[in-house]
């Protein structure tokens, strides 16, 4: 709920994504994927309202240790990155969900600055305004304008406003649910946004063994499994589809030539699920995986590529304790 005291309202502004036009692009590509082959959903949308609140449980879980990791490093390492581009910033940020790792780089931007503009970018609007509201009821010399909405349609929106120097973020190796190609077009967009000298703070994660990445993302409790399955709950509550969660089994493999921990549900018996809403009927052999995501792993050398690729430099890499996972500067050419 909003806030009522007005000094806190006059610092918060939402802007959302026409849900009209969300509804139109989440229907044609639920169809397109479950009717290729083989079967693939995009993993945005496992992050609606419900799979926001499932993957923040997520991040507490002890086998989910990219939070700590990155957690750490921005403990340890936060009052010098809010530094590192030698003047008052403003913060970009996408994917931000609950923006708890946010308030570490906030307090720090706070100490050196008497004010500061955040922009959190969600596709959650409820996990954006409810963050949103939080952060500026803690810190009362910052303001949020948020956007609520696909990265690529936010990031390329007339809307967009940045007005100084800005440290954008894209944290929680985020960039690691997307194929190399999209990827590669997510940075150029962040970049496209942002002006020569600025920053982005990219956090990712690294190549490692094979049971602790099994681990993280197909935990003993089962939340990942409900995390997962929730998508398919969605397509049942918005297309008017008739998928039984229950035949469908939680599966994750890892692929060691492409360094992708990879997601799928797999159907347990054969079914027909019936997409009333788009009048469309899909059909499940016993055992067909449907993938529902990939979680890309790096070394140095592919963020390097990757970040010359779009347009970016690194400036600096900060690294937790035991080397998981890393944070890394880069800057726009």
């Amino acid at each position: 709920m909003p806030s009522a005291d007005p000094a806190v309202s006059d610092r918060f502004e939402l802007i959302e994504v026409p849900r009209a036009q969300a509804t139109q692009s989440f229907a044609r590509d639920v169809v397109e994927g479950l009717t290729s082959t083989p079967k693939r959903l995009s993993s945005k949308y496992l992050y609606d309202d419900v799979g926001s609140v499932l993957f923040d449980a997520i991040t507490h879980l002890p086998e989910y240790y990219l939070t700590s990791a990155e957690t750490e490093i921005l403990r340890e390492w936060g009052w010098e990155i809010v530094r590192m581009l030698g003047e008052p910033i403003d913060y970009l940020e996408a994917g931000s969900g609950s923006a708890v790792k946010t308030r570490l780089l906030i307090t720090e931007a706070l100490r050196v600055q008497d004010r500061l503009q955040y922009s959190p970018i969600d596709i959650s609007t409820i996990a954006l305004r409810t963050s949103s509201l939080a952060l500026i009821e803690a810190f009362p010399q910052l303001s949020v304008r948020a956007y609520a909405g696909d990265y690529f349609d936010v990031l390329t929106s007339p809307r967009l406003r940045l007005e100084r120097r800005t440290l954008a973020m894209f944290m929680g190796s985020n960039i690691g649910n997307y194929e190399p190609p999209e990827a590669l077009r997510v940075l150029q967009l962040l970049g496209g946004a942002l002006r020569k000298g600025d920053g982005l703070l990219l956090g990712v994660d690294h190549k490692k063994d094979v049971e602790t990445l099994m681990g993280a993302y197909d935990d003993v409790a089962g939340v990942t499994a409900a995390f997962n399955k929730n998508v398919l709950a969605r397509i049942n509550r918005e297309l008017d589809a008739d998928f039984d969660l229950r035949n469908f089994k939680h599966v994750v493999r890892y692929d060691e030539r492409r360094g992708s921990v990879d997601s799928f549900l797999e159907a347990q018996s054969a079914a027909t699920v019936v997409l009333r809403k788009v009048d469309v009927e899909v059909s499940f052999a016993a055992g067909e995986l449907l993938h529902t995501e990939s979680s890309y792993k790096f070394s140095d050398e592919d963020v390097a590529r990757l970040a010359a690729a779009a347009g970016f430099t690194v400036g600096k890499t900060w690294h937790d304790r035991l080397n998981r996972f890393g944070v890394r500067l880069l800057i726009k050419s």
